[in-house]
């Protein structure tokens, strides 16, 4: 297994994930991603925030980072933070606890950069997650209503936002 940027070659495959995960979102909660705008993922893959976990060849996870959300996180965005969006697992890797795996990774990059916190989000009550996200170490924070979506993709219009944080555990 390895973890490496995503690369412009990729874009159909994380399209075809984020398609994947569109539908199993679709088929359990009110709540689903939209369609992603191809540009966003260009510019993430230009400025080396999409990652990709690749095992045999293939890619078997993806998800976004940053090092700002201020939509989101408000006041709390001061912080230094790493931030982590739209993990999506190729169905071929189910089961594999990937979230476990990404934790590990932006422990060390967030280490890295500086960062004191790793930062997560979802929208609506997606009970599953919450716990998963919790089992991950994260603390869960509640929900929250967003001061403004404008800029944000759509589904951050259909309900609260839920943040997760985990302080970085080995500072540098």
């Amino acid at each position: 297994m390895t973890i490496q940027n995503s690369i412009v070659d990729d874009i159909d495959e994380i399209f075809r994930l984020y398609i994947i995960a569109t539908e199993f979102q679709k088929s359990k909660f009110f709540v689903h991603w939209p369609e992603f705008d191809r540009s966003l993922i260009e510019t993430e893959i230009t400025e080396n925030r999409q990652w990709k976990m690749v095992i045999d060849d293939q890619i078997a996870c993806i998800w976004a980072t940053t090092f700002s959300d201020h939509q989101i996180w408000g006041e709390k965005d001061s912080d230094p933070a790493l931030y982590i969006h739209r993990i999506a697992t190729n169905p071929d890797f189910r089961g594999n606890n990937f979230v476990t795996k990404i934790v590990e990774w932006a422990e060390k990059y967030a280490q890295e950069n500086d960062k004191k916190y790793i930062r997560m989000d979802t929208i609506g009550e997606n009970r599953g997650l919450i716990e998963h996200y919790k089992k991950c170490g994260f603390e869960y924070l509640g929900y929250f209503k967003l001061d403004t979506i404008e800029g944000l993709p759509d589904h951050y219009a259909l309900a609260d936002a839920c943040l997760f944080e985990r302080k970085i555990k080995n500072e540098k």
